[in-house]
């Protein structure tokens, strides 16, 4: 087989698994919420919590970011299977829904995100949580959080872990690290500069930021990239044939992260593309189970 053949063989068997992990991600059930809770008056600003199964007390808490490019025809109904996934290991569990894109951009589909609004969400609920999840949760052990995203969630999970270092002056600052055990993300939109060389998830990150002109200037305060070191352990689950956020995205954080002093595990699983890790009926999604565990406990 010639290299040329033998690419695009390679290309083919790689859409050909996106294809299949993706249709058996979203054809999944939605598992229900045991409470839900609202932490704003927008529809959108509302947080699903599930209980750990068997009764469990005093568990720790996975506050869960979905993914979808920031768009809103990606809810977090999509996540709700690994949600319960994650309860049945015995995890108390947080899946957040958060302002995504609006009605367009001019292309005939939805903007991804909207500035300042998605961050706003992320930024309440992360400061919310704790009152929320006493009410709400009280299984769940608050000094034993962990975020976790997928894919546009892994960006804002690795933003919200990141407040403290933000620019001075924005209104998203916190004052001090957030009380978090740490965060794995996964197949994260982590690098907006390798991301949009990419050009992943047809330009969201520019669509995210408000357009190509606010690129630096708002980017400074939303790349996870440009928010390092963050002192909070961070690992990172790659699939190596993700085709959606290819694995030079979270390479590209990873060594922005080395280059600030700090260190990032990364797990590159074969065989395995950008669905996987959050799909309960995908050995991959387990691997994601033991990062968090080792985080939490």
């Amino acid at each position: 087989m010639t290299g040329s053949a033998a690419h695009d063989s390679a290309d083919v068997a790689a859409v050909a698994r996106d294809l299949a992990e993706s249709e058996a991600l979203f054809s999944r059930p939605r598992v229900e919420p045991d409470v839900t809770a609202a932490y704003g008056e927008h529809p959108d600003q509302v947080v699903d919590f599930y209980a750990p199964r068997g009764g469990l007390e005093g568990v720790p808490l996975v506050v869960a970011l979905h993914g979808g490019a920031w768009r809103a025809p990606y809810d977090r109904w999509h996540l709700t299977p690994f949600a319960g996934f994650l309860a049945r290991r015995g995890f108390a569990v947080a899946n957040v829904e958060y302002r995504r894109g609006g009605d367009g951009d001019g292309s005939g589909g939805p903007v991804a995100g909207r500035w300042p609004e998605t961050f706003d969400d992320i930024a309440t609920v992360m400061d919310a949580l704790p009152a929320l999840v006493a009410d709400a949760l009280p299984q769940a052990d608050p000094r034993r959080i962990v975020v976790t995203g997928h894919s546009a969630g892994g960006h804002l999970a690795l933003w919200a872990t990141a407040r403290h270092v933000l620019p001075a002056g924005s209104p998203w600052r916190l004052d001090a690290p957030p009380r978090l055990r740490g965060v794995v993300a996964i197949a994260p939109i982590a690098d907006f500069t390798t991301a949009v060389e990419l050009g992943v998830c047809g330009g969201a990150v520019v669509q995210l930021l408000g357009g190509e002109g606010e690129l630096k200037a708002r980017g400074d305060s939303a790349d996870p990239s440009a928010l390092l070191p963050t002192g909070i352990a961070t690992a990172v689950v790659q699939g190596r044939n993700d085709i959606v956020v290819p694995q030079a995205v979270a390479e590209a954080y990873v060594d922005a992260a080395a280059r600030a002093g700090e260190m990032v595990g990364i797990t590159l699983l074969e065989d395995v593309g950008h669905y996987a890790p959050v799909d309960p009926g995908a050995d991959a999604c387990a691997v994601v189970a033991e990062e968090l565990a080792q985080l939490a406990y």
